[in-house]
């Protein structure tokens, strides 16, 4: 093929659900207030984690680090898709493109460890209770968190890399809502075999691994769970659990239907709103689950609002 009859992408277009316009006017109101819940609870998980002296343990500084990051994903993102619905020209820049790529990309990476870990958290506290403060000791559980980061964001960089620095002969049309890395690979004009391999290789490491040692942490802990003759104990070790298990099922159920599901030519409408679902419901929903299933979250929560309530009414 003669690249040389081609110019030069320097900008992209997003049309996902461009053919429906009154959905797009109604995501964008969705995504908003959808938004401005995402930054208010995951803030205050960060702030009631940080200030609350009882939430001082691994699984609350994991939490910390989840509600960070979910920010951060959703900022990266839900602010540009909100000026592509709301614009006639629907454009993003090709330096714009990659960075939203790169970040987006790189924090879901992240997320997806972050939450094996806290599995494994959860697995030495539950399974091994007298030796939990000796294993998940301060250093583990600092560099546990920090090499979730930095694989996620080294998965996010390769990634992107090898994308952007493919020929696109022209085409700049994504048929999709954001610069994600499938509805990228869809319009180069060159072989992608490494770009299909690597992805492959990671979403095994990086998705299905993580949520295999997810559900074997789970198993042990079930198995431990009921050999616990305190009813509440038993209820403590479900209210920590149950939040961290439903976040994984949204989480990992849209990741997964992403994916690992066949590949096609064309981006279907479900693609476009599992996508959504994945990069904005999941983050709303985290904050709210642990609110309302982790005991210790929801006093320190129901503490910081009736001081507020306090402050307000004198």
């Amino acid at each position: 093929m003669r690249m040389g009859n081609y110019s030069t992408v320097t900008k992209f277009f997003l049309v996902g659900l461009s053919k429906y316009p009154e959905l797009q006017l109604f995501l964008f109101v969705l995504c908003l207030i959808m938004h401005v819940i995402i930054l208010l609870g995951n803030s205050l998980l960060i702030v009631i984690s940080t200030f609350d002296s009882r939430l001082h343990t691994p699984m609350y500084f994991f939490l910390g680090n989840l509600s960070f990051l979910d920010i951060c994903y959703t900022s990266s993102s839900i602010p540009p898709m909100l000026v592509i619905f709301k614009s006639e020209r629907k454009s993003i820049s090709f330096i714009g493109c990659a960075l939203q790529m790169v970040v987006s990309l790189g924090l879901g990476s992240a997320e997806c460890i972050l939450l094996a870990v806290m599995a494994y958290d959860r697995y030495v506290a539950i399974c091994n209770p007298l030796r939990y403060p000796i294993i998940v000791n301060r250093v583990l559980y600092v560099h546990m968190a920090a090499w979730s980061w930095i694989i996620g964001c080294l998965n996010s960089l390769v990634q992107t890399v090898l994308t952007m620095v493919l020929p696109f002969c022209g085409n700049n049309v994504i048929d999709h809502i954001t610069c994600e890395i499938l509805a990228l690979l869809k319009l180069t004009c060159s072989d992608i075999t490494i770009n299909v391999l690597i992805m492959t290789v990671a979403n095994i490491v990086l998705l299905v691994i993580p949520l295999l040692l997810i559900l074997i942490s789970y198993v042990f802990i079930l198995s431990s769970i009921l050999r616990i003759n305190s009813a509440e104990e038993i209820k403590k070790a479900f209210s920590t659990c149950s939040a961290h298990l439903t976040v994984v099922i949204f989480f990992h159920g849209s990741a997964l239907f992403m994916y690992m599901k066949p590949k096609s030519k064309d981006t279907n409408t479900s693609d476009e709103i599992i996508g959504l679902s994945y990069g904005v419901v999941t983050p709303m929903l985290n904050p709210i689950i642990y609110s309302m299933k982790d005991k210790e979250v929801k006093e320190a929560m129901k503490k910081v609002l009736s001081r507020h309530l306090n402050l307000l009414k004198s």
